[in-house]
């Protein structure tokens, strides 16, 4: 067994397309999208693309593999929890990104709370969102939601950052 110092497995950049390369270039927040699958139990996606929108009432909105179980489990039960992630978060947002194994399940991975959008890590701020509706962008789907429950941690860590394909200190 080798040891990378890079992923053997990532799309050099001369193969990435111009618009994927610029996306990459933005920094983003790296989040935890859970729900709480009523037939196939809960599941859960690392999303970086999103927003949030300030208004009455808040939304969410955030792109998302349509074939990804996070949106059949989200799209069942019209609900969904949006957790920020923190430096200290990134095999769990490689878990939920599939990226690394998850023996057990990525939620096998630390302290979990339950919640009526769906399971959120212990101690982490984050959004209970009630599904609007869905319309399909590029090779994604925009998802529309509306905030209903925002919990901020007391004392939260620095956010963990996606640039350029890989973590970054904040």
């Amino acid at each position: 067994m080798s040891i990378h110092a890079s992923d053997p497995f990532a799309t050099p950049d001369e193969l990435k397309s111009p618009v994927r390369r610029l996306r990459g270039r933005l920094p983003a927040a790296v989040t935890l999208w859970t729900a709480a699958g009523e037939r196939q139990g809960d599941k859960g996606l690392t999303v970086s693309s999103m927003l949030v929108v300030d208004g009455d009432p808040g939304r969410v909105l955030g792109l998302v593999d349509e074939e990804s179980d996070l949106w059949e489990a989200a799209e069942s039960a019209g609900r969904f929890a949006v957790s920020l992630l923190e430096e200290e978060d990134r095999q769990l947002a490689d878990k939920f990104g599939g990226l690394m194994p998850a023996p057990g399940g990525p939620f096998a991975t630390g302290e979990w709370e339950r919640t009526e959008w769906g399971p959120v890590p212990r101690g982490r701020s984050w959004a209970g969102c009630r599904l609007v509706g869905a319309t399909e962008k590029g090779w994604s789907l925009l998802v529309e939601a509306v905030i209903e429950r925002v919990e901020l941690a007391a004392d939260p860590a620095a956010p963990l950052i996606h640039e350029r394909g890989r973590y970054r200190r904040s």
